[in-house]
């Protein structure tokens, strides 16, 4: 197994686990965009949403209930944003489908 995030979804690397239930896991990012910047990654390995199948619909589903629940243990009552990119050229950096919550200070579009 070589990727990164299957790696701290099994324990091996460390990470700053704020949220996790039986098909997601929620972390700090490690190189924040704002100032509240969590992860939620399936435990699944799926590369990216291009490679999400109808049967993953479920899962999906779950990682943005998931994202909503970060969102509130961090107290971003007034407003967040939840990202996917998929692909390099869509800013993907790590091969494995995750959500980006972003919050904390105000959120302008278009986002680049």
């Amino acid at each position: 197994m070589s990727c990164l995030f299957c790696k701290i979804a099994a324990g091996e690397i460390p990470a700053r686990i704020v949220y996790e239930d039986a098909d997601c896991l929620a972390f700090a990012d490690i190189s924040p965009q704002a100032p509240t910047h969590m992860l939620v990654i399936p435990r699944e390995h799926i590369q990216s949403l291009e490679q999400a199948a109808a049967e993953h619909a479920p899962l999906l589903g779950a990682l943005m209930s998931a994202a909503a629940t970060v969102a509130r243990q961090a107290g971003l009552a007034k407003g967040y944003r939840v990202v996917l990119n998929t692909g390099a050229e869509g800013g993907q950096t790590v091969d494995h489908l995750h959500l980006h919550v972003l919050g904390g200070r105000a959120m302008h579009w278009p986002p680049g």
